[in-house]
This record gives C-alpha cells, structure tokens and sequence, in this order.
C-alpha cells in the first residue's frame, strides 16, 4: 500500500474503499445470491507472500532472506507453562476428517470441503490452561500488507467453549481434501469453524494465546464493520 493516503483504521485508502464496499454490497445482496454456492473455494488473503512452507520437511522458507527454519505452533498465553509443538508433533496427534460448507462474508459458499486435522481439545490436554483464560487468540505467519491499528500479522479470537463444543465442529486443519493445505488456503495450519464467516477462519497459524478477553481480529481493526463475533446465518447454513 506504498504511497497511498492512509484511511480509516490506519489502512491504506484503496483497501479502505474496498472494504467498505464490500460490506456494503453483503447488506443488499439478495437471497439468491446469499444462498449460492460456488465450486471451489477462493483465495482471499491480506498477507504478504514472504513464505512458503514444504510439509514433507515441517519447514518454513522465508522467500526474501532465503532462510529456511522449522515450523512450530506456540501456545502461550494464560497458562501454567508454554509449549511448542512441531509440525510432526500436530501430525501424531489424533486426526479426525470432516466435511463442511465455506461461507464468505461477501456472500458466496463453497459447500463440501473435506478438512483433516484435530480438535481444539487436543491443544488442552498439552498445556495447563489458567482458570480465568477464556479466549483463544490466533496469530499468523508474517506480516500483512497493511497495518490497521498497527496489526501487522493476521489475528482472529474464539470463546474456548465454542472451540470445544462438538456442534460446532471447530477443527484445526493440517488437510484439505485429502492432501496437505496447499499455502494459498493457510499452510501448515488454519482454523475451520463452519458456522462461522470466513474471515474468522485464521490461515497459516503460528501462535495460540489463552487470554481473558476477546481480541478484534485484523478485518474487525480495519473495518469496525466486521465484527468480532460472526455467526453465518441460518438461513445459509445447510441441515446435514
């Protein structure tokens, strides 16, 4: 966003006016076109492409100083002791498959993606959770290619007991139909929660903080418009 007039929120005026925008085209879409389904699911994506990821090596490379490093998801926050977890250590955890529908706050679905991956419970069982942790911050790799309130990497929070809840089949995704998340859709890691828009869906997960409170997640900085909490309406949800 280099040499642009900063806008609302501290994010560059262009994406400025395409949030607001696309926001406003969510609230007169009609229901046709809430209710539609497209064949495969898009790319939308704010980060930069400063990595790749090799999942038969568990190893990030990081395109502009050429280093290559392991992979590991750190989890922190309020608990008793952090834990690092490489990527072979998210594979030899119990793995479950699933298939949901994708919903984009723009209005568009993808239905029947198979995900594979384990609950968040298995995170549980790793760390010692402090009594008054109630939410659960997900950081991403890198940087995004704009800052808004100063977030410069992908951020998204959850209740932990919407994690745990098996109606909500909340899943933490190594897989997607049948092969290793491609980076485009968030490898190594990303979160699925179905019965949620898009956009609560972190990619390229490195980071989960247990925390007292929910966090904004980075649409929500940029555009108060989007809200911390989005549940997919009913009306798009399909009966299984």
């Amino acid at each position: 966003m280099g040499g642009e007039t900063q806008g609302a929120a501290g994010i560059g005026r262009r994406l400025f006016l395409k949030l607001t925008a696309a926001a406003a085209a969510v609230t007169v879409l009609p229901r046709w076109v809430w209710a539609s389904f497209v064949k495969e699911l898009q790319v939308r994506t704010v980060e930069k492409e400063s990595f790749t990821f090799d999942p038969k090596t568990g190893t990030i490379r990081w395109t502009e100083t050429k280093r290559n490093e392991p992979y590991a998801l750190i989890v922190d926050g309020l608990v008793e002791k952090p834990v690092s977890l490489s990527y072979n250590d998210l594979k030899g955890l119990p793995q479950v498959t699933q298939t949901s529908d994708f919903h984009c706050v723009e209005g568009w679905s993808v239905k029947d993606i198979q995900w594979g991956g384990f609950r968040f419970a298995e995170v549980l069982k790793r760390v010692k959770v402090k009594p008054e942790a109630k939410f659960a911050v997900f950081h991403s790799l890198g940087e995004t290619d704009s800052a808004p309130a100063g977030q410069k990497h992908y951020v998204e929070s959850f209740p932990v007991s919407q994690l745990l809840d098996p109606k909500k089949e909340c899943l933490l995704a190594l897989m997607m139909n049948g092969k290793p998340l491609p980076h485009d859709h968030g490898a190594p890691l990303r979160v699925v929660s179905p019965s949620d828009l898009g956009y609560k869906g972190s990619k390229y997960v490195t980071r989960i903080e247990f925390a007292k409170e929910a966090r904004p997640g980075w649409w929500t900085l940029a555009n108060p418009i989007y809200p911390v909490d989005a549940p997919v309406s009913k009306d798009r949800l399909r009966k299984r």
